[in-house]
């Protein structure tokens, strides 16, 4: 896993890399103060994922965001910030970020947050989970769905469980729970029983996961 950091303070960014640097299969390959310089740095590094903040002098996360969407769409972006305003949440779930993890939960949380988002798994701390969940769906057209979230509508239109899935899918409940929550926002759907009923009238959006595997053998 190779990871590029975000932050305009030294300190932070000293610290969130000694403590990815405890993990033996992440390598952080650059670190930045903004927007500029990650740009640069993603040039010439190519990582996995740039773990960034929101509140920047240059320019903010999610500058950041809208840049690599454009630019370097094969990137991961997970978002490390002390910031809980609803509004930075919601624009940067909209601009696709795959993760937000406050800097006043447990480090331990950044470290699940980038194995999960590795595993092409979306990961909210549990506050920031929370607020996503209250807020209404955007008004727009859906996007289109990722591949493990047409797997989660498969198997949601055979009446399985988010504990059945997440043994199928070889993930955890509450990972289950963000993909379900996606699906939800993606496809303008408000409450889980509309959410399953949308998988039972809309198969052609959803596909069997590695096809259409027994539980337990993820």
């Amino acid at each position: 896993m190779r990871v590029l950091l975000v932050d305009d303070h030294p300190l932070v960014r000293d610290g969130v890399r000694m403590r990815l640097g405890a993990m033996p299969d992440v390598e952080v390959v650059g670190d930045a103060g903004g927007l500029g310089e990650a740009l640069e740095q993603a040039q010439a590094t190519r990582p996995d994922i740039v773990v960034t903040d929101i509140r920047m002098p240059e320019a903010s996360g999610l500058h950041l965001a809208e840049a690599f969407r454009t630019r370097f769409p094969a990137i991961r972006l997970l978002v490390l910030s002390m910031h809980r305003d609803p509004e930075y949440i919601r624009r940067a779930v909209s601009l696709g970020v795959w993760g937000y993890v406050l800097k006043d939960e447990p480090g331990q949380q950044l470290v699940e947050a980038l194995c999960r988002v590795h595993r092409g798994e979306a990961y909210f701390s549990p506050p920031v989970l929370r607020m996503l969940e209250d807020m209404p769906a955007p008004d727009h057209a859906p996007r289109a769905l990722t591949p493990r979230e047409a797997d989660v509508l498969a198997l949601l239109a055979r009446g399985h469980s988010n504990k059945d899935i997440a043994r199928a899918l070889g993930a955890s409940v509450r990972t289950v729970e963000t993909h379900r929550l996606h699906l939800r926002r993606k496809l303008h759907i408000e409450g889980q029983a509309a959410l399953v009923k949308y998988a039972v009238d809309h198969p052609d959006l959803a596909h069997a996961p590695q096809g259409d595997m027994p539980f337990g053998q993820a």
